[in-house]
């Protein structure tokens, strides 16, 4: 049987991030699954470098989380990024909280989701952490869809996660293809914020527009540090959402990015893809249905979101 370790002796903290920890630096934790699970190859291993590289820029140290041989590596080698991103199709697990465990157990690669690198994030003592988009509420999950479907309660174990583990999450939105304004309600009733930056209204993820309106917004990053840190210090044991446009230049129109995320969705319940399968099913569709332009466009936020975290992070820092 193995041993029971807790979460602490399962975290293999990388020296330049401890050290970093250590001194009061300004660290940002990243995710893996868009690595192994998120973009195709060699695109997830061009953003996950560039990634890294942004955080770098402003003077913060990069810590991508990852699940290796039992366990929690909070910062990879650039040995270990290439493994991810070169691994077969179906080698490497996705780490959720709940099947964060079995992850463990099973040795070998696992790569983490937002929950996941949340949960290890903050056992490493770190408070910012940059992510594309986060999970939320699928379509359907509530019922009423069409021809009268029962609800699947398909919803990411991100929004949960955000309830319960405090620190600064930034991404360029819910990912389009999830029921946007039930994400946001589900956000608000686990008292989450959710912050938009220099827009009113809430980023699309591959669009700068969600065509909702954000819960609130700050003008500029140093806003968005303000609103973080007041926070944060109130220990209020939930996450905040810092949502960030992608840039302008790689950003698909409004409506062709709703246009295409409609179509998936139809085409989808056409083809009778659902659960697990779905969400990489839907983002295939829409590169196909974009001509490339969701996965420039995703590549650029994931970079810009890892710049912005890196920025809030260092107006943290003492």
């Amino acid at each position: 049987m193995a041993p029971m370790l807790d979460i602490a002796d399962r975290l293999a903290i990388a020296p330049e991030v401890r050290e970093a920890l250590a001194a009061g630096r300004a660290v940002v934790a990243l995710e893996s699954t868009l690595i192994s699970h998120g973009l195709p190859y060699p695109q997830n291993l061009e953003v996950a470098r560039a990634s890294e590289a942004a955080v770098r820029a402003t003077g913060a140290v990069p810590a991508t989380v990852a699940v290796h041989h039992g366990r929690l590596l909070i910062g990879l080698d650039a040995g270990s990024l290439e493994s991810l991103a070169t691994a077969p199709p179906g080698s490497v697990r996705k780490a959720a909280r709940p099947s964060l465990a079995v992850a463990l157990a099973a040795g070998g690669w696992a790569a983490t989701t937002v929950s996941a690198t949340m949960i290890a994030a903050q056992a490493a003592g770190i408070r910012v952490f940059a992510t594309g988009g986060i999970g939320g509420v699928h379509r359907g999950a509530l019922g009423g869809g069409a021809g009268g479907r029962a609800a699947t309660l398909d919803i990411s174990s991100d929004l949960e996660e955000l309830a319960r583990t405090p620190m600064a999450v930034v991404c360029a939105g819910p990912k389009a293809i999830l029921d946007v304004a039930a994400t946001l309600e589900y956000l608000e009733t686990r008292g989450v914020p959710v912050l938009a930056v220099g827009q009113d209204e809430l980023p699309g993820f591959f669009a700068r527009s969600a065509g909702i309106r954000a819960p609130d917004s700050v003008p500029d990053v140093r806003g968005a540090a303000n609103v973080v840190a007041t926070h944060l210090g109130l220990g209020l044991q939930a996450a905040i959402l810092v949502c960030v446009p992608v840039p302008p230049e790689e950003a698909l129109p409004d409506d062709v990015a709703r246009d295409a995320v409609e179509r998936a969705v139809r085409d989808a319940d056409e083809a009778e893809v659902a659960g697990p399968a779905l969400t990489p099913w839907l983002l295939d569709r829409i590169a196909t249905l974009t001509g490339g332009a969701s996965i420039r466009a995703n590549m650029a936020l994931i970079v810009n979101d890892a710049r912005v975290a890196a920025e809030i992070a260092t107006l943290l820092a003492p």
